[in-house]
Order: C-alpha cells, then sequence, then structure tokens
C-alpha cells in the first residue's frame, strides 16, 4: 500500500502536478516515514502552492536526513533552500543563518555544483557590485559548465547580463539577457531556475524602461506561469510586472486588479513583491487623483520595505506641499549610486525643481538623466528625458529649443503606446505654442491632452489641461466660444455652426454676442480677422 501510495506521489511530482504530488506524498508519510529525496520532493511541492510553512517544514526535515547520512552536499542545498525561503519573506536573520549553516557544509567539500549555488546566491544579492560581481557570475556559469548543470549556467548568463547592463553596456547586456530567455523557455532547465530567470529579465526591462521587451517578455512569462500552474509565488511576480506594463499603457483598472491580487495571494510567501504590488497601487491611485488611497499604499509598501518615492515625492507636488517634495526627492537621491536605480527619482526632481522655481536643480538633474539615456539607450529612459530636458527649456523661456524635445518625447511615448506620458508632454508643449503666440497649436495639444486624461481617469490632469486652454484663450473666450469663433471665421453661418456643434441656434447666437463683445468686434470679418490673428482659425488656402 505504502510503495503505490508513493509511486503516485512521485510520479505526480515528475509530472508537474503539485496538487496531487502534496496529498501523496502526505498520505504516504501517514503509512511510513519520508526518505530525504521525498520530504525534499514534497517540500518543492508545497513551495509552487505556496504553503511556504509546510514547504520550510519539510526541507528541515531533510536537511536533518542529509546531515544524519552525513551527505554534506545535499544538506547544503536544503540550507540553501530554506534560506532562501526566509529572504523572500522579509526574516533575513534566520535566512542568514541558514546560509551561514550551507556555506560551513560545503566548505571542505571539493568542487561540485551546489558551491556554484552558493556563490549564485551572492552574485544575485550584488548585482550592482561591478566587475567583482560579473567575475563571480562567470565562475557560476563555470560551475555549471564543469559540472554539466545548465541551471547554473543559465542563472550566470543571466546575472552578468543584468551586471553588464548596470555598467553602461546595454546592448551586450540584453544579449546575454535574450539568450537567458531561450535558454528559460527550453526544456532543459527545472521549472524552479526558469522561473528564477524569468524574473530577472522582466526586473532588467523595468529598470531599463523598455517598454517593449518587458511587454513581450511578461506576456512570454505569464505564459511560461500558465502552463506549470499553480506557482503561486512566480504569478504573482509577474502580475507585479504586468502591471506595471499595463499602467504605462494606460490600463489603470486592470494594472490595480492585478497588484491587489499579487498583495492578496503572495503576502506570506515574498514580502519584497508585496511591497511593490502596495507601491504600485499608490502610483494609480496618486495618477487618478486619489491621493489619500495613494498615501496609505505608499505607507504600506514602505512598512514592508519598499522606498515610498518618487511616487510620494510627486504626492506631495500633487498636494502643492512643494517643500516637503523637494526634500523627498533630495533625500532619496542621496547615496543611490546605481545609474538606473537614479533615473526615475531623477525625472521626479526636474519635474519637482520646475514647481519650486530651482531651476538649478532642475537643469543638474535633466543633465544627469541626459546622461543616463544616453548610456542605455532604452527608448523609454529616452523619452524621460527629452520630456525632462524640454521642460527646463520651457521654464526658462528657451521656447524656440524647447519644442523639436518636447515633440520628440511626445512621439516617443506615443510609439511606446504610452498614453499618459504622451499627454503629459502634450501639456507642455500646449504651454510652449501659447507661449509663442501659437494658439491654434495650443489648443490643438491641449484638447487632445485633456481627452486622453479623461479616458484615462486622470482627474487633477484633466484639470490642469483645462487650466491650460483657459489661460490660452485670448480676450476671456471660453473653449466653446472658440470653437464658435473658429466656425465664423471659415464663413459658417449660425445655423450651420448649430448643427456642426449639435447646439440651438439661439445657444449659438448668444455666443456669437458673448464674442463679438469680448473681441470689441461689430461684424462677422471683424471677428474673423480676430480670430486668424490669433491663431484661434487658419485663413483658408486656395
Amino acid at each position: 500500500m505504502t510503495r503505490s501510495t508513493l509511486a503516485t506521489a512521485r510520479a505526480a511530482f515528475a509530472a508537474g502536478d503539485w496538487t496531487e504530488a502534496r496529498l501523496g506524498f502526505r498520505a504516504a508519510r501517514q503509512q511510513a516515514p519520508l526518505d530525504a529525496g521525498d520530504l525534499s520532493a514534497m517540500a518543492r511541492a508545497t513551495w509552487w502552492l505556496g504553503l511556504m510553512d509546510e514547504s520550510v517544514a519539510a526541507w528541515e526535515e531533510a536537511y536533518s536526513r542529509h546531515l544524519q547520512a552525513s551527505d554534506n552536499r545535499l544538506a547544503a542545498m536544503r540550507a540553501f533552500d530554506i534560506a532562501y525561503a526566509h529572504f523572500l519573506r522579509g526574516n533575513q536573520t534566520t535566512g542568514g543563518g541558514w546560509l551561514g549553516r550551507a556555506q560551513r557544509l560545503l566548505s571542505e567539500e571539493p568542487d561540485c555544483p551546489e558551491q556554484g549555488y552558493l556563490l549564485y546566491f551572492a552574485v544575485e544579492t550584488a548585482l550592482g557590485g561591478g566587475a567583482e560581481t560579473m567575475a563571480n557570475a562567470r565562475l557560476v556559469q563555470g560551475f555549471g559548465r564543469r559540472h554539466s548543470d545548465p541551471n547554473l549556467v543559465a542563472a550566470g548568463l543571466v546575472a552578468e547580463g543584468r551586471v553588464l547592463i548596470k555598467l553602461g553596456r546595454a546592448q551586450e547586456g540584453l544579449t546575454l539577457l535574450d539568450e537567458g530567455m531561450l535558454e528559460a523557455s527550453s526544456e532543459g532547465l527545472s521549472p524552479l531556475w526558469a522561473g528564477n530567470i524569468y524574473c530577472h529579465l522582466m526586473s532588467a526591462c523595468h529598470e531599463l524602461g523598455d517598454i517593449r521587451r518587458a511587454a513581450a517578455w511578461t506576456q512570454s512569462t505569464s505564459d511560461w506561469c500558465d502552463r506549470i500552474a499553480p506557482a503561486v509565488l512566480y504569478k504573482g511576480i509577474c502580475r507585479v510586472h504586468r502591471a506595471q506594463v499595463m499602467q504605462i499603457r494606460g490600463a489603470w483598472a486592470q494594472a490595480q486588479d492585478e497588484a491587489e491580487r499579487v498583495c492578496r495571494d503572495i503576502a506570506h510567501i515574498h514580502a519584497g513583491i508585496v511591497a511593490e504590488g502596495r507601491y504600485q497601487i499608490g502610483e494609480i491611485m496618486r495618477l487618478r487623483g486619489d491621493l489619500v488611497g495613494a498615501e496609505d499604499a505608499y505607507r504600506q509598501g514602505h512598512q514592508l520595505g519598499r522606498d515610498p518615492n518618487p511616487g510620494l515625492a510627486l504626492l506631495r507636488l500633487a498636494q502643492n506641499r512643494t517643500p516637503a517634495a523637494a526634500a523627498l526627492i533630495r533625500s532619496a537621491l542621496a547615496g543611490v549610486t546605481d545609474r538606473l536605480a537614479r533615473a526615475p527619482l531623477l525625472a521626479a526632481q526636474v519635474e519637482i525643481a520646475i514647481g519650486t522655481h530651482d531651476a538649478a536643480t532642475a537643469s543638474a538633474a535633466a543633465d544627469e538623466l541626459d546622461a543616463v539615456a544616453a548610456a542605455y539607450g532604452s527608448s523609454g529612459l529616452e523619452a524621460t528625458a527629452r520630456r525632462a530636458r524640454g521642460s527646463v527649456l520651457l521654464a526658462a523661456g528657451r521656447l524656440e529649443e524647447a519644442l523639436p524635445m518636447l515633440r520628440a518625447a511626445c512621439s516617443g511615448w506615443t510609439e511606446l503606446e504610452a498614453p499618459y506620458e504622451c499627454a503629459k508632454v502634450r501639456v507642455l508643449l500646449g504651454r510652449a505654442y501659447r507661449q509663442l503666440g501659437d494658439i491654434e497649436s495650443s489648443e490643438r495639444e491641449l484638447l487632445a491632452a485633456r481627452a486622453a486624461f479623461e479616458e484615462l481617469g486622470a482627474e487633477l490632469d484633466a484639470r490642469e489641461a483645462g487650466g491650460e486652454r483657459r489661460a490660452t484663450l485670448p480676450n476671456g473666450l471660453t473653449p466653446r466660444e472658440a470653437e464658435v469663433l473658429a466656425l465664423v471665421a471659415a464663413g459658417k453661418t449660425n445655423r450651420q455652426i448649430a448643427e456642426a456643434l449639435y447646439l440651438s441656434q439661439k445657444t449659438v447666437a448668444r455666443h456669437v454676442s458673448n464674442i463679438f463683445t469680448k473681441i470689441d468686434a461689430t461684424t462677422r470679418t471683424a471677428a474673423a480677422r480676430f480670430a486668424f490673428e490669433h491663431g484661434i482659425a487658419s485663413p483658408a488656402r486656395g
């Protein structure tokens, strides 16, 4: 009976049926003690199911069995598994203790793949460490090649790629990440290590602002997770990255749903990912104008270890607490040396410094952002840097220099299908055109911006765009009066205007009367001349 139950459990585990494997091992365990190998399999099955307490308990029992058998290498791997589980949950002290046990067990062992796994952990936690970390990543690959372990080869390859990216050698690094993606999608890696590689790929894309690659790799990861269901942890990680892509692409409701699901599903597994999910919820709420909700979400993320900036600093700016916003972003940048980590903070600093009329700080932050974008060549970073530079030039009154930079930023965000970012740049363009006296172009940009904000649900931004439009129109004309005046200038009668704007002729007549009063015109010809001179309408060309 035991043999049959155990064989069924082992078969289910081999097939990746984690639920049946768990049930089978638990049933077999009631009939007779499990050996270390079966305990490890049960631990892995429960890990995939997100049952971390069960998983750690089974690994601890397997560790003891290996230790009793003087199998230091396998005991070290179980200690490594336990350490990793504790680190994920934010239990640094306990995780460090188990990692120390693993290192001690392997300290006198001859060259073996288990040493490669411990070295990989050191690499993974020091990806910004530069040349030394890159050398260790290559040593991990060496362990994999010497011992025919494809997991180590692929993991070391991806780690080297991430270090290269952080060193500014983005194209070399991305080439290695693309190679790692191929490895992860093959059948040669264990599901555990394939998942680890997918996580690094998505993280690298998010850091780079490589939105197209992030979207593609997030979809690949999602497809992979579906094939190895339930994969609770990796599905949670994938959802956070998917939420990030959705937010950029303007699907805010879906993005918030994904992030909230992460916070529910893996709160007991991965503190860092839940913290990122809370931050993401805060970002979406801030953009929607729910400033109270955003504050609470940032607070919850911070309690789990996620720096609430740049979101919190931008929230203070939205609350018109500009000195607090400037102080927050300044302290957030202090001590951060990773250029990719600095990029979103710098973009926020430009916006905040312009809001506080601190031209020197805004210009310095834009300079550094330009350098980061030039070093990494990412489309997202380039669009961010162009918007920052354009806004600095605009604030300095250098309009003719600002316009081409802002147009390039707008085109970049349009190509990346990022409607909110594009609309933010359109507001700046509208301001620049207005200051140049090109009212027609200003009105066009601001109308497009406001429409995008309203569709997204960005209430505060829609209000700002409306305010810019009101400031754009001369002589106190309202946006509706400007529409009517443009049609008057086009030679339309009141009846034709009423039909075009779906208004009554009586309402149109009232608008025309108000317009004539505001612009001091007595005839439609004079009104048309005013419209042409102020850019509200363009003369017809024959």
